[in-house]
């Protein structure tokens, strides 16, 4: 199979702003994979709403999200851009897939229950299946590849479980999705404390890049980054003793798409001062030319709606058929 026919998944919750992480992880990879695969991009509000949040507040990240989506460089044209809630399909291979997922499996998933023991007071159950909401997205366009980072892999194995144990019954209806590996940047640390990742619900907003920060914030916060005490004229990667160091250095890999030895050649003998520098220099220019285009974007609502609206009745088109198709091998009249 050429990599054009090749399906490729991935979906974001619009639950607030997106990170410079998301940016390098996530968002560059699958501008580059529009040309080389078949994409399929969601907005997963249905997810979104295992929080409580004012509709409001939903309507409005929804539509930030599509409009950073456009200012990154996707093509609405090239790829299916689409919200979750508008292809009822989901829903519906969610409730048929819960049947065939098991209780002991949901119960291992350790996002779940790191907020269990968190104490979390809003512990609903669509937290609980979650994971098979997150399969049926996957499944339901047969889909070949899924862009993600660690903390989502258990979901994907799950997934790919739900899939062989149906085809195990009713032959050979799902496709077994694999992970796709991001090369450069897939996972950015958090900028005060590199021991976790960078995550847009942090509460100190010093550790994370937003998309839409002020250049001036940018700078702040790079230069506020840790770095180490230790021969700060030693720039290299080392994730045990240079941790703050070997942050950065993805950050700049995903960037600019040099590798970290070449990075680790261009700054022998360079300061720290100038390395952030030179990463505040590279974001900067990035961040303008993207919120240039989308305050353009963002104050068109209606545009916005209308490329959801065409996104999601593409990808029905294609979720019916394959929920046709399960119902069929049920025995659903």
């Amino acid at each position: 199979m050429n990599d054009i026919n090749k399906v490729l998944f991935s979906a974001i919750q619009p639950s607030g702003q997106l990170t410079i992480g998301n940016y390098i992880g996530v968002m560059r990879q699958w501008i580059k994979m529009q040309d080389t695969h078949t994409c399929l991009y969601c907005i997963a509000d249905l997810h979104a709403i295992t929080t409580r949040r004012s509709p409001k507040e939903l309507r409005r990240d929804v539509l930030d999200t599509i409009a950073l989506y456009l200012a990154c460089g996707f093509d609405p044209y090239k790829s299916i851009i689409f919200l979750q809630s508008q292809v009822h399909q989901h829903s519906q291979l969610c409730w048929l897939l819960t049947c065939y997922t098991y209780y002991g499996e949901l119960s291992r998933m350790t996002q779940f229950k790191d907020k269990y023991f968190q104490g979390n007071k809003n512990v609903n159950s669509g937290l609980f299946n979650y994971p098979i909401l997150m399969a049926s997205d996957i499944l339901l366009y047969k889909t070949d590849i899924v862009p993600i980072g660690k903390d989502q892999s258990q979901h994907l194995e799950l997934t790919r479980n739900i899939a062989r144990r149906f085809n195990s019954y009713y032959g050979n209806i799902f496709t077994v999705p694999v992970r796709y590996m991001v090369k450069h940047g897939s996972n950015i640390l958090s900028l005060l404390n590199p021991c976790k990742k960078m995550s847009k619900s942090d509460s100190n907003k010093n550790n994370v890049i937003f998309l839409l920060d002020s250049i001036n914030s940018v700078s702040k916060k790079i230069q506020s980054a840790v770095t180490d005490s230790n021969n700060p004229h030693s720039i290299h990667y080392d994730m045990t003793n240079k941790k703050g160091i070997s942050n950065l250095l993805n950050v700049l890999s995903g960037l600019t798409d040099k590798t970290i030895s070449d990075l680790e050649i261009e700054y022998s003998g360079k300061s720290y001062r100038q390395f952030k520098s030179d990463i505040i220099e590279i974001i900067s220019d990035i961040l303008i030319r993207l919120q240039s285009s989308y305050f353009y974007y963002r104050q068109n609502e209606e545009y916005l709606e209308n490329i959801l609206y065409y996104g999601s009745s593409r990808a029905c088109l294609r979720a019916d058929k394959l929920l046709n198709k399960v119902k069929k091998a049920i025995g659903l009249i």
